[in-house]
């Protein structure tokens, strides 16, 4: 068995992957609005992909709008959605599948955005901004691709072990 040292404590290379993996699932949560607006706890992967599956009430859009400092239309790009499907939609009684799945995937780089850069209003400002990394792109134009928000990440994470982005 394989111990590394994280965090001052001595702990088994899955256990520290399962410690990332909760806190990253705790901090997405809180950006979709957590339980009293999910009408669930999401403790688990499992119950985030059932909550996904069945679609997400449509008071997390205003949730991750909020959380992040994000217009309608920002939100509604990213999620590769018109402004008016999406307001379409937050009249309906759930989102779609897909559209729950664009959310989180949304609310997951919001989070990992705060989480690596520090200060919420930097990391809206971030998200916002054309990256010379992301080829002059902002983080949030990306976002509407699994591709484009696998490429923000990425250099969400350079800007968190000291890389240059």
């Amino acid at each position: 068995m394989e111990f590394l040292f994280f965090e001052g404590v001595w702990a088994t290379f899955g256990a520290i992957i399962d410690d990332r993996m909760v806190n990253e699932l705790h901090a997405v949560a809180q950006e979709l609005g957590g339980k009293p607006v999910l009408g669930r706890s999401l403790r688990t992967a499992t119950d985030l992909q059932a909550a996904i599956r069945e679609g997400f009430p449509p008071t997390v859009v205003d949730e991750v709008m909020h959380a992040a400092g994000l217009t309608l239309a920002e939100v509604a790009a990213s999620l590769d959605l018109s402004v008016r499907s999406l307001q379409r939609r937050r009249g309906q009684g759930r989102l779609a599948r897909h559209e729950s799945d664009r959310l989180y995937r949304l609310a997951r780089i919001i989070a990992l955005a705060k989480n690596y850069i520090g200060d919420d209003e930097a990391a809206t400002r971030w998200l916002k901004r054309p990256n010379r990394a992301l080829g002059g792109k902002t983080p949030l134009e990306l976002m509407d691709t699994e591709i484009g928000a696998r490429a923000v990440e990425n250099v969400l994470g350079r800007i968190a072990y000291g890389g240059v982005s």
